[in-house]
């Protein structure tokens, strides 16, 4: 197994694999769950499991949608343990892409696996389904108690959602400081997306997740986004996945692959993936109803280049941001700290940065263990090929910034 920036005391090594949180001593390690390869290799998400340990699922194959060999695959890195597991198929649609898995543990341990399935080979033909396993801690795969369709089926609100914003949509488009080329493609979207909010079938297809899903209190909402409409919504089920309805819609222009987390007070926020035009910045808003309805999609201070990000909540209130901290690029991945609920993001240091802008580092996953430390795992791509890479870390760590260059 090729390692990476191991570059800590055999102690704080030993402390992460324990599982021992190692205080105030700045912690990282990093390495690769296996040789990079050829094939693609993307779109990683993470969970902790009870028994301890980590769970790391992604896709794999010769392309993405576009390529029907495209499946799901998951290792694990054993509790006490440096290496983890050789990887083994999780899911596969045969003669189907599947890709873009997210993950949950829920309160009764079980794993949740959410996954589109894409059927012809376009994103808009996205078939969101789910698998739930109460026997996943264990050596081979998962046994799964249940898969399904998550049939998605947005009701009025989902047009007239559409019809409230696409004349504030148009007048910020018509006095925005674009190239022709960015105008015309800004004109044929909000064109399409018009013409599609009352196709039944589109509006049913293509839903993908992305990010982590919350549970509140008794619900769990899995953020899910569509590349056709370019927005995003939240699918929301109150009686263990046995009915889903889905939230308001969240409208900002390109506002897609939303991740969740809650403030002090209650309310849910998300933050999201730029797919629109310039200025590039995740985009945010917040919801007081449990994720039912949102307010006005609004660009955060966070850039992002049309990459992956999460953010999540800390226990002790802190908010983590990670992923590509550039308007341009997946070269640089960051992880920054906020102690105000994302006002402000005042400590921050760099997971990778290739000055030259050649080597790939994209669309992490983000989790804070029992013992305090947070894991990641996220894509590389570099002349060597493509893997998914794990990085251990601790908040101290992140604190100390990235050191001074020679």
């Amino acid at each position: 197994m090729r390692r990476h920036t191991a570059l800590v005391p055999l102690a704080i090594v030993s402390a992460i694999l324990s599982g021992v949180s190692a205080g105030a001593a700045p912690v990282h390690r990093a390495e690769d769950l296996f040789p990079p390869e050829r094939w693609h290799n993307h779109g990683s998400c993470v969970v902790e499991a009870p028994g301890g340990g980590l769970f790391a699922a992604w896709f794999h194959g010769s392309g993405e949608r576009k390529a029907d060999d495209v499946l799901l695959q998951a290792a694990r890195l054993p509790q006490g343990s440096q290496n983890w597991t050789p990887r083994f198929t999780l899911a596969d649609t045969p003669g189907h892409p599947d890709c873009n898995p997210a993950l949950h543990v829920d309160s009764r341990g079980r794993l949740w696996l959410f996954y589109p399935t894409i059927l012809d080979h376009h994103w808009e033909g996205a078939l969101l389904k789910f698998r739930v396993s109460s026997d996943w801690e264990r050596a081979t795969p998962p046994r799964w108690d249940r898969s399904e369709v998550l049939h998605l089926a947005p009701g009025p609100e989902f047009s007239r959602g559409i019809a409230r914003v696409l004349p504030d949509l148009e007048r910020r488009a018509a006095t925005a400081d674009w190239d022709a080329t960015t105008r015309q493609e800004v004109s044929e979207y909000l064109v399409a997306m018009q013409s599609h909010a009352t196709n039944e079938l589109y509006q049913r297809l293509g839903w993908m997740p992305r990010a982590h899903p919350i549970a509140v209190e008794g619900r769990l909402v899995l953020g899910v986004y569509h590349d056709g409409f370019s927005f995003s919504l939240m699918a929301i089920t109150d009686d263990d996945g046995d009915h889903w309805h889905t939230s308001a819609p969240l409208i900002g222009g390109g506002n897609i692959q939303p991740s969740l987390l809650r403030r002090r007070d209650g309310a849910l926020v998300t933050y999201m993936r730029d797919n629109g035009p310039p200025p590039k910045r995740l985009m945010t808003t917040a919801s007081t109803d449990r994720g039912e309805t949102w307010g006005d999609v609004v660009d955060s201070a966070i850039p992002n280049p049309g990459s992956g990000a999460e953010v999540i909540s800390l226990r002790d209130g802190t908010w983590a941001f990670i992923g590509n901290d550039t308007e341009s690029g997946r070269h640089s991945l960051a992880v920054w700290l906020s102690d105000d609920e994302g006002l402000t993001w005042k400590r921050r240091r760099h997971l990778e940065k290739d000055p030259a802008g050649k080597d790939s580092f994209s669309y992490p996953s983000l989790i804070e263990a029992r013992d305090g430390l947070l894991h990641a795992t996220y894509s590389i791509s570099t002349p060597a090929g493509e893997s998914i890479r794990h990085a251990a870390f601790n908040l101290e760590w992140v604190s100390a910034g990235d050191p001074a260059k020679p």
